[in-house]
């Protein structure tokens, strides 16, 4: 005799399991709006951070100036005037032949380059410092001249 009840399986019917594991997965259109979001997020948060970056180069160049500016004025007290010609500069490391009473370096490392990987340009004197120097850096866009140079004499007179 066939028994009244049925007997408990341990595995669902067919049909069951296929849903199940269908239903687990994600649908491309889920895939898609994650990544639409996630994008979303990209395009609001990067370019926060890229401004912070840019401002920190800024930053670094005036804090480097101004690092300049104390070693030239320890020259200017030693020998009686500042470095002359485009390697004035480098006289803050190397003691230049024609210079007499020069105490240095007064610069603990070389002249580093800004921090765009360019020199930084030394005039004596200089056209915005006539009685003094310029050390000017060509910022970000690396042209001489532009709004975004990095000047001593601006950043001294701020």
């Amino acid at each position: 005799m066939k028994d009244p009840t049925p007997r408990s399986s341990s595995r669902p019917p067919a049909g069951r399991a296929l849903r199940r594991s269908r239903d687990a997965a994600f649908t491309l259109v889920e895939l898609l709006l994650v990544l639409v979001i996630l994008g979303i997020l990209a395009a609001l948060v990067l370019p926060k951070f890229t401004g912070r970056t840019e401002q920190a180069r800024v930053t670094a160049a005036q804090t480097q100036i101004s690092t300049f500016g104390t070693a030239l004025d320890a020259f200017e007290v030693d020998t009686g005037s500042y470095p002359r010609g485009q390697d004035g500069l480098a006289q803050l490391v190397v003691q230049p032949s024609d210079v007499t009473n020069w105490r240095g370096p007064y610069l603990k490392s070389d002249i580093p380059l800004d921090p765009w990987g360019r020199a930084y340009v030394y005039e004596f004197p200089g056209r915005l410092n006539p009685t003094g120097y310029d050390i000017r850096s060509m910022g970000p866009d690396g042209q001489a001249g532009s709004a975004d140079d990095i000047v001593n004499a601006i950043i001294t007179g701020r």
